[in-house]
């Protein structure tokens, strides 16, 4: 075989190699709402006055089509507004992000474990009481780049604990509620 079509064949065979898969990091503050399950009266986020605004931040890798992401969410008065007292619920989920690569345009699916601490104080009696407790998450969303390294991001995620919680006058049954959320994506 002559030195050219070697060559040649090199160059065939190169261009079929695989690509090495550059997963980027990622960080997304994000502001929404918690609504509907055991976060309000409310059963959906239209046409409800007692939604839970949430804040948070989420941070991880996202490569072509596998991600992983880890999500730290805060709401206030998650329970309801009371005179009595206050609360709150932290979320710290980590999620398998699967990602359709459709360009600036990235829709995905998340589905994760993670800790869910709910907190009640009441005021009138220096009562507080709270549990962190192991739960999951699922959902999905979009994410719309701009650039390469700036988007905009918007999901909606449904929770639940896996056990029971008590917190006083609150009943024994498992947590779980809706949340929905927009944020800013910067990608490094």
């Amino acid at each position: 075989m002559s030195l050219r079509r070697v060559l040649l064949l090199a160059l065939a065979l190169l261009s079929f190699a695989p690509r090495v898969a550059r997963a980027q990091g990622f960080i997304s503050p994000t502001l929404g709402y918690a609504f509907g399950g055991d976060s309000t009266t409310c059963l959906s986020l239209t046409n409800c006055d007692e939604k839970r605004l949430s804040w948070g931040v989420s941070m991880g890798k996202m490569g072509e089509v596998v991600g992983f992401e880890e999500e730290f969410v805060y709401s206030k008065d998650f329970f309801g507004k009371s005179s009595l007292g206050d609360s709150a619920m932290l979320t710290l989920m980590s999620n398998l992000m699967l990602i359709i690569p459709a360009g600036p345009i990235r829709p995905y699916g998340v589905f994760g474990v993670g800790l869910m601490r709910p907190h009640v104080k009441f005021d009138t009696s220096s009562l507080e009481l709270g549990k962190t407790a192991l739960g999951w998450d699922f959902g999905g969303g979009l994410n719309i780049f701009f650039t390469h390294s700036f988007g905009l991001r918007g999901d909606i995620r449904r929770l639940k604990t896996f056990e029971d919680i008590t917190l006083g006058v609150f009943g024994n049954d498992q947590i779980n509620f809706w949340r929905g959320s927009v944020g800013l994506t910067f990608r490094f």
